[in-house]
């Protein structure tokens, strides 16, 4: 089955200096993935890049194919039809996003005239059944309300909602629920899953919340300092991560059941772009770091059918295995 949307080498930087260093990722249709790792890894950057939403001064390569479509390059006319249309984003501040001045009828009317040719009635037909579809009540009149009436839970629907005026294909949740607390959470998490179910639509679902992403997730993707270091089904890094950082990320968090244990910490913090480590990104960081570590970067190489690492323990283990394999 060909990939819904294929990454391939992709790299970012700003002002010269690297941010993302050669990213690797697929997605099917209907699939879930995960995006999870520190501030400063590249997670939203990756995504940005990819629809075009970089400032001008960003230097962009690699390859962003939607259906076998290249975007990286692609016309601003056709880039406009993409986003939206094909790929919507939610973004982490969803009150920044929205017009203060301008009703949610107005902005969502916006939304389904560029993208679904609609007009008069059918507009304000289709912009009610959205908010219907998202859980804001009396949707027929607080389509002329405001973006300050609402709260912020309410806003965060409404961003779906004119998220998915464009029927997408994909959609692009970038830390939405930062700024609600765990009920709403809850109940934005559970909005987005039922709709990503009943539309078949793929969703890239960043977070810096490992446990949201377990839930919500088919495969998770763990980046670093502008690096993807770990991909794998999400069943399988959380029972069993491979990446010293994958590790230490899961051995962060605190168990729910069971005995109470010291929790792991990770020494030192991101490394600035400007001054990347040579070698291994996370080598400084990492228990387990050899001299080989801080020789060269290891590449993203398969463990197996379904997982990776770029970790040169994981490629050692690899190596060995298919020299017993081979004997």
């Amino acid at each position: 089955m060909s990939p819904l949307v294929s990454i391939e080498d992709l790299r970012v930087a700003f002002s010269g200096v690297p941010v993302l260093r050669g990213v690797d990722l697929t997605l099917q249709k209907g699939e879930a993935l995960g995006l999870v790792g520190e501030s400063g890894s590249g997670k939203s950057v990756t995504w940005l890049a990819a629809l075009g939403l970089l400032p001008r001064h960003a230097r962009v390569s690699g390859s962003v194919r939607l259906d076998g479509r290249e975007l990286l390059g692609a016309p601003a006319a056709e880039l406009d039809q993409v986003r939206g249309g094909r790929v919507a984003m939610i973004f982490q501040d969803p009150a920044s996003a929205l017009n203060p001045v301008l009703t949610i009828r107005r902005q969502l009317s916006e939304a389904l005239a560029l993208h679904r040719d609609l007009s008069g009635n059918a507009v304000k037909a289709e912009a009610r059944r959205l908010l219907d579809l998202v859980g804001i009540p009396d949707a027929a009149r607080r389509l002329e309300a405001y973006p300050h009436e609402f709260s912020g839970g309410q806003v965060q629907r409404i961003m779906i909602a004119m998220a998915l005026a464009g029927n997408p294909d994909l959609l692009i949740a970038d830390e939405p629920t930062t700024a609600l607390d765990a009920t709403i959470q809850a109940q934005i998490l559970e909005l987005l899953s039922t709709i990503r179910h009943e539309m078949n639509m793929a969703m890239v679902l960043i977070s810096h919340d490992l446990g949201v992403v377990a839930e919500n997730c088919d495969r998770v993707a763990v980046m670093y300092a502008g690096r993807i270091v770990e991909q794998a089904p999400s069943n399988q890094l959380f029972a069993d991560p491979v990446h010293p950082y994958a590790q230490g990320l899961i051995g962060a968090l605190p168990p729910l059941d069971g005995p109470r244990r010291r929790l792991t910490a990770i020494p030192g913090t991101v490394p600035d772009p400007a001054q990347m480590p040579v070698g291994c990104a996370f080598a400084p960081r990492c228990a387990m770091a050899a001299e080989a570590c801080g020789v060269s970067a290891p590449s993203l190489a398969p463990i197996a059918d379904d997982r990776a690492v770029a970790c040169i323990r994981a490629e050692a283990s690899r190596r060995a295995l298919l020299g017993i394999a081979a004997e």
